[in-house]
C-alpha cells in the first residue's frame, strides 16, 4: 500500500504542474464568485439562487470531469511516451500497483478540488441573501422553497386497463381502429388509449370535483409547511389565460363517512395561470396522524371550460424531509461518483491507447452519457424494423453507460427536492462498485499484457 500511495502522491504533484489543471482551477476560483454576484434568474431572490446553484454546480462538474479525463489519461500515457515508466514498471513496483496508484492520485485530486469548489458554491449560496436587501417575505419563501429538501408524493396511478381494452374492442367491432390509428401497431394503440383514459380521470368539467388521496405524508413537525404543487391545463383557453380553483386540503374522510373531524381542513380559493407551475402553502397540521392527506379541487362555473391536470406533472405533494446542507452534501457525492467513473475510464483508455486517442475515447463516452436519456428516447421514434435493429445494438451499448443526465445533482437542488441516501447508494453501487470497478479490472488486465518496450539485439 505504501508503494501505491507513493505513486498517488506523485500523480497529484504531476497533475498540479499541468497548465490545463492550473487554468481550470483559476477559472473556477474566478467564475464562481462572479456568477454568484451577477446571476439574476427571473428577478426574484429564489430565482437568483436557483440560477447560481444550477450554473455553478454544472460548471464545477463539467470542468472537473474534463480535468479528470485529461489527468487520468495523461498520467499513464506521458510516462510511456517519455519512457519514465521504464524506471518504475519494474521491481519493486508492479504494474497493478502503478495503475492503482495513478487512479488513487486522480481520485484524491478530485476529492480535494470538489471540496474546495463545492464549498465555494455552498458558501455563496448560503451567504448571498445577507448581502442583499431581502424582505421578510422573500426570506420566508426561500426558507420554505429553496433552503430545504422536500420529498415528493404523486397521486397513485389509476388502473384503466379494463376500460382501455373495452374501448379498443369497440373500435375493432366498429371497424374504426385503422381509421383513427392507421399506422400504429397494437401495443402503441393501447399505450395511446391508456394515456387518454388516464388524462380523462384527471379532468374536471364545469361544476365537477376531483380528489386525490395520499398515504405516508410525514412532515418533520406540525410547525412545518407542506406544499401542493400543481399545473392547470384546459380544453379551451380562457380570455385572460387564468382559471379559478376551489381547493380543500386535509383529512376529508370524516366528511365522507360522517365521523368527527380530528384535523383542520385548509380551504383556498384562487386564480392561477394555465400551464404554469404553482404552489399552495398549507400548514402541516392538516395531515392526519396516520399520514393520510386528501386534496380536493372543484372547477367553478366561472371557468366555463374543462380543467385538466397533466398525468406526468399535474399535481404532487411536497413536504420537508431533510435540510439543504445534507442535500448539498449528497449532491457533491453524486458528482464524485461521476468523477470516479471517469477516472477509471481514463485509466482503461490509457492502458492501450495513445493520449490523443484516449482523450477522444473518454470524451465520446462522457458526452454520450450526458445525453443518454435523449438518445434512448429517440429510438422510440424510429420505424419498427430500424428501431428493432438499434434496440439490440446501439441502444444496448448506451444502456451500459452511466446516466449522467438522470443523475444530475441540479435536478434535486434547484427545485429543493430530496435526494435520498438510498438513491445515492444505488448510484454508488451501479456507477462505482460495478461499472468503474469493471473498467479498472479491464485496464489492469490490458496493461499487464502490454508491451512497453522491445528488446533489440
Amino acid at each position: 500500500m505504501r508503494r501505491v500511495w507513493a505513486v498517488a502522491v506523485n500523480t497529484v504533484r504531476q497533475a498540479l504542474r499541468m497548465k490545463v489543471a492550473i487554468i481550470f482551477i483559476v477559472l473556477l476560483l474566478v467564475l464562481l464568485p462572479v456568477m454568484g454576484l451577477t446571476a439574476t434568474g427571473d428577478g426574484t431572490l429564489k430565482g437568483r439562487l436557483q440560477t447560481f446553484i444550477s450554473y455553478g454546480l454544472s460548471l464545477t462538474s463539467l470542468l472537473l470531469c474534463l480535468l479528470t479525463v485529461i489527468v487520468s489519461t495523461h498520467a499513464i500515457t506521458s510516462d510511456i511516451e517519455q519512457r519514465t515508466i521504464y524506471t518504475v514498471a519494474t521491481k519493486p513496483i508492479r504494474r497493478h500497483q502503478l495503475i492503482l496508484g495513478k487512479l488513487l492520485g486522480v481520485i484524491v485530486l478530485d476529492v480535494g478540488l470538489l471540496v474546495l469548489f463545492g464549498g465555494i458554491v455552498y458558501g455563496v449560496t448560503v451567504l448571498l441573501p445577507g448581502f442583499l436587501d431581502v424582505s421578510p417575505e422573500e426570506r420566508q419563501q426561500i426558507d420554505y422553497e429553496f433552503y430545504t429538501a422536500r420529498a415528493s408524493l404523486v397521486p397513485p396511478e389509476i388502473d384503466v386497463h379494463d376500460e382501455v381494452m373495452a374501448l379498443y374492442q369497440r373500435l375493432v367491432d366498429k371497424d374504426q381502429l385503422r381509421q383513427v390509428y392507421p399506422t400504429l401497431p397494437q401495443s402503441e394503440i393501447i399505450k395511446e388509449l391508456t394515456a387518454r383514459k388516464r388524462l380523462e380521470k384527471r379532468a374536471a368539467a364545469v361544476g365537477d370535483a376531483l380528489m386525490w388521496e395520499f398515504q405516508g405524508v410525514k412532515p418533520r413537525g406540525n410547525d412545518e409547511t407542506l406544499f401542493i404543487r400543481f399545473k392547470y391545463d384546459v380544453a379551451e383557453n380562457p380570455p385572460d389565460g387564468q382559471v379559478y380553483g376551489r381547493w380543500q386540503i386535509g383529512d376529508l374522510r370524516p366528511l365522507r363517512d360522517g365521523t368527527e373531524m380530528k384535523t383542520p381542513i385548509w380551504p383556498e380559493d384562487r386564480k392561477d395561470p394555465v400551464r404554469t407551475f404553482r404552489e399552495i402553502r398549507v400548514p402541516a397540521d392538516v395531515v392526519a396522524e396516520d399520514g393520510y392527506l386528501s386534496v380536493a379541487f372543484l372547477n367553478p362555473a366561472l371557468n366555463r371550460t374543462v380543467v385538466l391536470f397533466p398525468v406526468e406533472d399535474g399535481l404532487e405533494v411536497l413536504y420537508k424531509a431533510d435540510t439543504f446542507t445534507a442535500n448539498f452534501i449528497r449532491a457533491a457525492l453524486l458528482i464524485l461518483c461521476r468523477l470516479v467513473f471517469l477516472a477509471a475510464l481514463g485509466v482503461l483508455a490509457a492502458s492501450f491507447l495513445s493520449f490523443p486517442v484516449a482523450i477522444l475515447f473518454c470524451l465520446v463516452i462522457f458526452f454520450t452519457g450526458t445525453v443518454s436519456g435523449f438518445i434512448l428516447e429517440s429510438f422510440d421514434y424510429l420505424g419498427q424494423g430500424l428501431g428493432l435493429f438499434y434496440a439490440y445494438t446501439v441502444k444496448a451499448l448506451v444502456q451500459l453507460l452511466p446516466r449522467f443526465d438522470k443523475y444530475n445533482p441540479t435536478t434535486f437542488l434547484v427545485p429543493a427536492r430530496l435526494m435520498s441516501w438510498a438513491f445515492l447508494g444505488w448510484v454508488v453501487l451501479t456507477m462505482v462498485c460495478v461499472k468503474a470497478f469493471l473498467l479498472l479490472v479491464l485496464g489492469l488486465i490490458i496493461f499487464s499484457f502490454r508491451e512497453l518496450a522491445k528488446v533489440i539485439v
